[in-house]
């Protein structure tokens, strides 16, 4: 594997994405309107089996765009977990709301029903779960909490498209759902975003949102502080080609999975997810490091990439940073995302690796663990 280096990432085309973006060139609908917006929405709504899927131009904006059609607002407070994309807790700031930061699980990761149950107050008005690196949450206990209580459930699914709980796939628990199509992810647009719900009045209220909270029967009249968050032609096109091979798409990233499993699992100093019998995508195989510091960490993804093998850190907990300080952002203790973060990477994850070449990534990692002295 000399002079080979290995991305974390890279997209996937293997079907009509040149020929669909040349189509939508040609006929000069290049743009947030276009017959390819039309039937990337219909084929997404379709997939997931509910009525209305609304594009956006990037992941972070269909979280945004969830939280003002749910009328989150001034002081609410929306619990979220510690140990995410930093977009999930800035974008209930976006709406001048507080963000309400909550540990995760040891075992899958994701947000906790049981530090949810503790961060609720008579402020809290939602709930966003985060299904991390392609790993459903505990959604059917997430829900129940979110009746007891009557909050809104967002769900964010950026990560996690074609993931599975109980069954069921993810996105279609929470009374909105938001995924991104940024080029790391299981299918891309390029930046992208999608809104999914089966509620009409939530799907009116965010294409309206969507295009400057335009009056659809009135041209230039505005009712609504809306926002300029349309998906253009171009990059729907490139989405309609990737959902007609998303199964293949994800089919071969569960393949990734097994070899990195099968070779990663025997060592007692390695961790992965719990999966809890649930159906995982693999968006970025990640495991933690038992034993970890921030430091022997980073060491460790320095000398592989001297090695040609690019990595990421696990996601630091949004409570490090130093916008986050304030105890107005926090309920209860966070040690568990601190853990995870502090001994946790993610290893190339993309179609087109060989069985052979993520057994060499797995034996030049295992050789960096040894030189830590871990």
């Amino acid at each position: 594997m000399k002079n080979k280096w290995f991305p974390i990432a890279q997209p996937s085309f293997l079907g009509n994405e040149k020929s669909y973006v040349m189509d939508a060139l040609a006929s000069g609908w290049i743009s947030s309107i276009g017959p390819y917006i039309d039937k990337f929405e219909k084929t997404f709504a379709s997939y997931h089996g509910v009525k209305h899927a609304i594009s956006t131009h990037n992941g972070t904006s269909a979280l945004h765009l969830a939280l003002a059609a749910a009328g989150i607002g001034d002081k609410d407070e929306v619990i979220v977990p510690d140990l995410t994309f930093i977009a999930t807790a800035n974008c209930v700031r976006y709406c001048n709301a507080i963000p309400i930061l909550t540990d995760v699980s040891l075992d899958d990761w994701n947000i906790s029903p049981e530090a949810i149950r503790r961060a609720i107050s008579h402020r809290t008005k939602a709930i966003i779960p985060v299904h991390l690196y392609g790993n459903p949450a505990a959604m059917r206990e997430i829900m129940e909490i979110a009746k007891q209580h009557n909050l809104f459930v967002i769900e964010d699914c950026a990560e996690a498209l074609g993931a599975e709980y109980q069954g069921k796939k993810v996105g279609t628990f929470g009374h909105i759902s938001c995924f991104s199509f940024f080029g790391n992810k299981i299918i891309t647009t390029g930046e992208g975003g999608m809104c999914i719900t089966n509620d009409d009045h939530l799907a009116e209220r965010m294409r309206i949102l969507r295009d400057h909270g335009m009056n659809w029967n009135k041209k230039y009249w505005y009712e609504n502080l809306g926002y300029n968050y349309r998906m253009t032609n171009l990059q729907a096109a490139l989405g309609v080609a990737q959902m007609e091979q998303v199964e293949k798409l994800i089919s071969l990233r569960d393949e990734i999975y097994r070899v990195y499993h099968k070779a990663l699992s025997p060592h007692s100093r390695i961790r992965m997810q719990e999966l809890n019998n649930q159906r995982n995508v693999n968006w970025e195989f990640t495991i933690r490091m038992t034993g970890m510091s921030f430091d022997q960490r980073d060491a460790v993804m320095e000398s592989l990439k001297i090695l040609g093998i690019d990595s990421r850190p696990i996601f630091y907990p949004i409570s490090l940073m130093s916008f986050y300080q304030d105890p107005c952002y926090s309920r209860g203790e966070l040690n568990h995302s601190i853990a995870i973060s502090r001994e946790g990477i993610s290893l190339p994850t993309y179609v087109g690796l060989t069985h052979e070449e993520i057994n060499f990534i797995v034996v030049s990692l295992l050789g960096c663990l040894e030189k830590t002295g871990t």
